[in-house]
């Protein structure tokens, strides 16, 4: 079995994807809307365009003729995507999922009006004026994120009614599209964080992975960590709420879906049609297959007996703090220094402010404090540093 596999959004997360799938004997065109992005640095054969631009989407896919196409980012086309599910290409996980998660308000309207699932009141907006009304139908505290964005861009929580028109600003600056709609969402005094990675298949049974601990600063992972201990009550009703979403969209993948655990309960909070940048503690071998090796399966159709817990372990990222190009690394001797530390470096060609640039893993027994874990994992990505070539306007 060889496949054509076009990966659309060629960042870390798709670049672990494409190592998965060429130890499998695939073959990958990775598209971006840069040169010499992560996946495409190990993929077959590469394109640059603007994925929103929908007839430069469809030439490189008739150019191309791709067996299966994987989305990696929010900003395509996805509407193109029911048309080559038409024509005998399969969409990672299905058009409708592709299509309705790379929009906050179909998926929470799906989650929320459809399904019943548990979620923070919430209101949308489409101008200032709409956003101000909002807040006051929310309250204060609330979060405003666009309908279209990842890692934290363009999410703001608001504390204040000063504070309203600077984050409608800030919403536009950071929204990926054309779509100026926001989210606004009551602001949820959660005491844990989670991503519950769900595996839907061809032909086989939905699974589970143990629970991912994650910690958000600017709307973006900071680091995260397996097994997350949560009550078994929790846990099941986590997966109940997962099944249900991932069941309603359809399709063979991974998903990260994420929830807040508070006092009075969980909520669903978002969910993610592919590999979640908190699954990247995978990597430090906490399961018998990462979560990029249990897409390569899922998307290919190939046999996941089983997820079991191998070990603990911790992620921390590791940020450029500055912008500039050809970036190098120093402090790794000593990242590496502790038994169970590992390192992942992405490639990206340019840096900028807070740019996710590698990841710090530490693993252990499956015993082990997972707390201390976390510890030498933020040491170790601290040891790190980011250096460039001359400064450049962010890109």
């Amino acid at each position: 079995m060889r496949k054509t596999i076009m990966l659309l959004g060629s960042g870390e997360l798709g670049k672990e994807f494409v190592i998965a799938v060429k130890r499998l004997g695939q073959r990958v065109i990775a598209v971006d809307s840069y040169n010499d992005a992560p996946a495409q640095q190990v993929a077959d054969e590469r394109e640059v365009i603007d994925m929103l631009d929908g007839k430069a989407l469809d030439a490189i896919v008739a150019r191309h003729n791709p067996d299966i196409i994987v989305p990696e980012i929010e900003a395509i086309r996805t509407e193109r995507f029911y048309d080559y599910e038409e024509r005998g290409i399969q969409v990672v996980p299905s058009a409708r999922a592709a299509n309705f998660t790379m929009n906050r308000k179909a998926i929470r309207d799906l989650a929320a009006r459809e399904l019943g699932l548990r979620t923070a009141a919430y209101r949308y907006a489409s101008s200032l004026d709409e956003l101000r009304d909002a807040v006051a139908e929310i309250g204060l505290p609330c979060v405003v994120k666009p309908l279209m964005s990842s890692s934290g861009k363009g999410q703001s929580t608001l504390w204040s009614e000063a504070d309203v028109e600077k984050a409608w600003n800030y919403s536009q600056s950071g929204k990926r599209g054309d779509i100026a709609e926001v989210i606004v969402e009551a602001y949820v005094t959660f005491h844990t964080e989670i991503t519950l990675l769900t595996v839907t298949q061809k032909n086989g049974p939905t699974l589970f992975c143990p629970p991912i601990g994650h910690r958000q600063e600017r709307g973006d992972y900071q680091e995260s960590w397996q097994p997350c201990p949560i009550g078994q009550e929790h846990l099941a009703e986590a997966q109940r709420m997962a099944g249900r979403v991932t069941e309603a969209l359809g399709g063979a993948g991974i998903w990260g879906v994420e929830f807040f655990l508070a006092d009075d309960g969980l909520y669903f909070s978002e969910l993610s049609p592919r590999p979640h940048d908190t699954g990247m503690v995978t990597l430090a071998g906490t399961q018998n297959l990462s979560e990029f090796e249990l897409h390569a399966r899922a998307v290919l159709g190939l046999p996941i007996p089983e997820i079991t817990l191998q070990r603990a372990g911790a992620s921390a990222v590791i940020l450029a703090d500055r912008s500039g190009t050809n970036p190098h690394y120093t402090g790794l001797c000593e990242a590496l220094e502790k038994p169970g530390s590992d390192l992942r470096i992405f490639g990206k060609p340019v840096t900028r402010p807070f740019r996710r640039m590698g990841v710090a893993l530490m693993s252990g027994d499956a015993g082990v404090d997972v707390v201390t874990l976390r510890q030498q994992a933020v040491a170790n990505a601290a040891k790190v540093r980011v250096e460039c070539g001359d400064d450049v306007s962010e890109r």
